[in-house]
């Protein structure tokens, strides 16, 4: 993004960055009463629920024809998952700025990367944010009739996005509730499926451990293509840093805790769903937990329920998405790599950051709907999927530079081994994840980068003629 014409501030001392932020303020300094820290609950809320988005009400169908291989994948990614949501939880002990990924690249690798990873970041939240809304559309026309003309599902969509837009406007304060209110509700009917499906678990709904042709290791990549989007978000704390109380403890709880919480969700639901659902009737059906439900208690009531859940989870998912699409652009605002008024904040939130974000999804909502061409977007938000993992894979290196170079707090050397095994882990798993993406979706991903690097050079070269 633009690079403001003033010279960019000092990164702080060391003991200033490691120093607690300060309570969220407005543009002139004041403290304002609807800006209010987020605990150890709402921050454990958010990371849960960003990565539970509405993908898991479709999931169990989309990797049924590769059977029951699929937890294995499953599995992997969830070592992964949680390597990763250790490596921030370290690098927020050493650095509790907002920002997450974008300050720790920056951090220990410079400004170049520091915007990379910021660029990426912000690219991966709007266009996600529009790909919600748009999959949201198709619960909400179980409920209320709008796929029917395009312009009513258009129109749908947007109000799901601006919705979320509008409390983040109304503070920090407000933002917490809705996550905390959307997580509890979204996993009853998650929780029902996933706990009370084990009391009618049939093992002869499996179906084959391998169904597919190929190999089991081929099946189990494939499958973890599918499932690779349901798990970004594992960062969520770590980019509001700033906003979490004793950022330090419980960014990391939160993080880990949560991305723990969602992947438990995953398999047992999923899990749940396999062991009622024969395994032909699952690879057809287009709404899986409905059919569990149907399935477990008889009647036809299952698919309003579920399409009621996966609208609350996907407008909870969205509003924690959208404070998240401002506080990378807000960081990096303040260090002088992101517009001013991106730096701008009003009752804790990011104002500018937050409308901007909602603008762009907006926009390219309605483009997906005019168009009228559904691979565009799906090759877009298969982009997310690997502009996520640009700053992942920064953040997992700021972390192996840290361990290698002996940088940070001292550590017992067993620590600094199961540190660098985590990062390890965790820089696998990012890669893996670019695979996962597949050829278009990396092609498309790295022409978004060169427009950032484009846009860097011009930018910074403006900023140092100021000097």
């Amino acid at each position: 993004m633009h690079v403001t014409g003033t010279v960019p501030p000092s990164a702080p001392a060391p003991q200033e960055a490691l120093a607690a932020p300060a309570p969220a303020e407005d543009p002139t300094g004041t403290t304002e009463r609807h800006a209010r820290r987020f605990g150890l609950p709402v921050a454990t809320a958010l990371v849960m629920g960003n990565i539970i988005g509405g993908g898991i009400f479709l999931l169990p169908a989309s990797v049924a024809p590769y059977g029951t291989v699929s937890l294995v994948a499953f599995g992997v990614l969830t070592i992964g998952a949680i390597a990763l949501a250790l490596v921030f939880g370290r690098l927020a002990e050493r650095d509790p700025r907002t920002g997450g990924p974008y300050v720790y690249a920056r951090e220990a690798f410079g400004d170049f990367a520091g915007f990379l990873a910021a660029w990426a970041y912000w690219i991966t939240t709007w266009v996600s944010n529009a790909a919600l809304a748009v999959a949201a559309v198709g619960y909400l026309d179980v409920l209320i009739p709008v796929n029917g003309h395009r312009w009513s599902a258009c129109l749908a969509a947007l109000t799901l996005q601006w919705l979320p837009a509008l409390a983040n406007f109304a503070g920090t304060r407000y933002v917490g509730a809705v996550q905390l209110v959307s997580t509890v509700l979204k996993f009853a009917p998650l929780l029902l499926v996933a706990v009370g499906g084990l009391f009618f678990f049939d093992p002869h709904n499996l179906g084959p451990f391998h169904a597919g042709g190929g190999s089991a290791i081929g099946a189990v990549s494939a499958s973890a293509a599918i499932l690779l989007f349901s798990y970004l978000g594992v960062e969520s704390a770590a980019v509001s840093a700033g906003e979490v109380r004793n950022a330090r403890r419980n960014v990391g709880r939160a993080t880990v805790i949560g991305t723990t919480g969602a992947a438990l969700v995953y398999l047992l639901g999923t899990l749940a769903v396999f062991g009622t659902i024969a395994h032909d009737r699952l690879v057809k059906s287009t709404a899986p937990f409905s059919d569990a439900v149907n399935a477990m208690f008889g009647g036809s009531w299952g698919g309003w329920a579920v399409a009621l859940a996966a609208l609350v989870s996907m407008t909870g998912c969205l509003n924690g998405w959208t404070l998240l699409s401002a506080q990378t652009p807000y960081a990096a605002a303040k260090d002088g790599l992101f517009p001013a008024p991106f730096a701008r904040r009003r009752r804790g939130v990011p104002t500018v950051g937050v409308g901007v974000t909602v603008v762009l999804a907006s926009l390219l909502t309605v483009y997906n709907y005019t168009s009228g061409s559904a691979k565009v977007f799906e090759i877009l938000v298969l982009v997310t999927t690997f502009t996520a993992t640009v700053p992942y894979l920064l953040a997992t290196a700021a972390q192996l530079f840290h361990l290698v170079s002996g940088r940070g707090e001292p550590v017992d050397r067993a620590r600094l081994v199961r540190d660098a095994v985590v990062a390890s882990v965790a820089a696998a798993f990012s890669l893996w994840l670019v695979a996962g993406a597949g050829y278009a979706a990396v092609y498309q991903g790295v022409l978004f980068l060169f427009a950032g690097v484009i846009v860097y050079a011009v930018l910074a070269a403006r900023r140092q003629r100021t000097t």
